[in-house]
């Protein structure tokens, strides 16, 4: 009886680095006229697997046609499959067909509505993490999650199956605190003013957050006018054991990696469900090490969250997933009817951070107040302080010039921006149809602005706001202005801006929404 022999990996390649960034995709590049994408009948866009000297990573193939981006005797990595295989240029390298994501028919199975098991998504976040999905099949996942929606155990297996995807931080301490906005809200950088007036007063809170993924700028976007947030875990532990806290990125940490490989796709899809969102919020904080948390809902016509009942519902599922995970979790509803703050995008957003840190009389109001109430919130996780007493601690803190000196600490140790953002120099203003009150403010509307405009990646685009909720304004009087460091940007703003309108309403004082608020 003939015996079939086991096919041997195709002959070795010589590596190539191909300067190209992929954004947390793994890509490899094939010459079409290389023998061994011939003989082997790779096809592009297929997942490969790709070995070296024990080292081993999983790439999505491009095939090119030109010589000077790899030859017919050449194996081309971008710069993040290339980083992760830490080979020199010229190292031997081979390639094979990649195994199928196990996993994908338990995805087929959400798609047609099935509730998924614990196992499903343990399965699932282990095979993002290890590469093994491209975007199209992670897209599914995340569409069917959305559409077909996760109950209560689903977010809590998809939290513990990101949670358990990447490293988990341990800072030996007994309370370590953190708290989260849920978004929605532009200009709410309230983790800025947090942190400084809760590690002033000694508590532990290391603050890691992602980049935006829908708004204009997220707390990492916006710390990073001022010092570095892309941390190495060492580094991380070594600014946290001396300064009490750090406002950094967590994806250089490797805190729940699923998750960041999940909002890659997030980001330019839009999606943010309440399911995914809650199990990437508890996944990043359980991973980060928090044992106590509060959550922000802000609650507005154009938040997020538009109705007090879906922040009840959502409050509940926090709780449950937070109390399952072994968390102290505290949920806070918030007024979401405008943007926080004047400034929307991240040089703006610095800039408002900057005048309520050093009480600047200009500083805006809403950000310190709202600031000071989170703060207290989470002064009173500490035992030492009583119930009510919070709000007094946090405002001494930042009246005194104490929370002032912990951020220049902070950036001083995280390490100052060499390069000065400048604010984008390419303007335009809305102004006021009509005399009146302003009794509206389109968050939604405006985050975009501010995005067309080249927010969070250009530093210094987005939205300066020049009216509130409830103040009055001159026919002709200057509403906002939007900020652009590029003319086809300054462009997209403005004819967005000509389609969709202002985002502004004026009308009369008793026209103003309703507050909803639960401090």
């Amino acid at each position: 009886m003939d015996e079939t022999k086991p096919t041997s990996p195709a002959a070795p390649l010589t590596l190539r680095r191909v300067a190209i960034d992929t954004y947390r995709e793994n890509v490899a590049y094939l010459h079409r006229d290389c023998a061994v994408y011939r003989a082997e009948g790779f096809q592009a866009l297929s997942k490969v697997e790709i070995c070296a000297n024990g080292a081993r990573i999983l790439a999505v193939l491009n095939v090119v046609d030109d010589a000077s981006i790899v030859d017919e005797h050449q194996l081309g990595l971008s710069e993040q499959a290339f980083e992760q295989l830490r080979l020199a240029e010229g190292s031997p390298i081979q390639i094979d067909h990649a195994e199928p994501p196990r996993s994908m028919d338990a995805v087929r199975r959400k798609m047609a509505g099935e509730r998924l098991s614990a196992e499903d998504f343990r399965a699932i976040a282990f095979e993002i993490t290890d590469h093994r999905y491209s975007k199209m099949e992670m897209a599914a996942f995340l569409v069917a999650s959305a559409q077909a929606g996760l109950d209560r155990d689903e977010v809590l297996h998809l939290t513990r199956a990101m949670v358990e995807s990447g490293e988990r931080l341990d800072w030996q301490e007994d309370l370590v605190a953190d708290k989260h906005c849920i978004g929605g809200i532009p200009g709410n950088r309230t983790s800025m003013l947090v942190v400084p007036i809760v590690a002033a007063h000694g508590m532990l809170i290391p603050k890691t957050s992602s980049r935006a993924i829908t708004s204009p700028a997220g707390t990492a976007d916006t710390m990073e006018v001022l010092a570095e947030v892309n941390l190495t875990p060492e580094a991380l532990h070594e600014l946290v054991r001396h300064q009490r806290g750090c406002l950094a990125w967590g994806g250089t940490a490797r805190l729940a990696p699923a998750d960041d490989v999940l909002i890659s796709v997030e980001r330019p899809l839009g999606i943010d469900a309440p399911g995914q969102m809650v199990a990437s919020i508890l996944a990043k904080k359980v991973a980060a090490g928090a044992t106590h948390l509060l959550i922000d809902i802000p609650v507005g016509p154009t938040a997020k969250v538009r109705h007090m009942r879906e922040a009840l519902q959502l409050r509940k599922l926090f709780e449950y997933v937070g109390d399952s995970l072994g968390l102290h979790l505290e949920v806070i509803i918030t007024d979401g009817r405008q943007p926080i703050g004047r400034g929307i995008g991240p040089v703006l957003e610095t800039r408002d951070v900057m005048q309520v840190l050093e009480n600047d009389p200009q500083a805006p109001a809403d950000l310190r107040q709202k600031s000071l109430r989170l703060a207290g919130r989470v002064l009173e996780f500490d035992p030492d302080v009583r119930g009510g007493q919070g709000y007094d601690i946090a405002r001494d803190i930042l009246d005194s010039g104490r929370a002032l000196a912990k951020m220049n600490a902070l950036v001083a140790a995280q390490g100052p921006r060499r390069e000065r953002y400048a604010l984008g120099e390419i303007t335009y203003e809305i102004n006021a149809p009509q005399t009146g009150v302003v009794t509206g403010i389109d968050n939604f509307l405006l985050a975009r602005i501010a995005r067309m405009a080249g927010a969070p990646m250009d530093k210094g685009a987005g939205v300066d706001l020049l009216k509130k909720l409830g103040e009055a304004v001159k026919q002709g009087e200057p509403l906002y202005r939007v900020h652009a460091q590029f003319n086809a940007d300054f462009k997209f703003a403005r004819a967005f801006n000509e389609e969709h309108g202002s985002g502004y309403r004026i009308g009369t004082a008793d026209e103003v929404p309703k507050l909803y608020v639960e401090f």
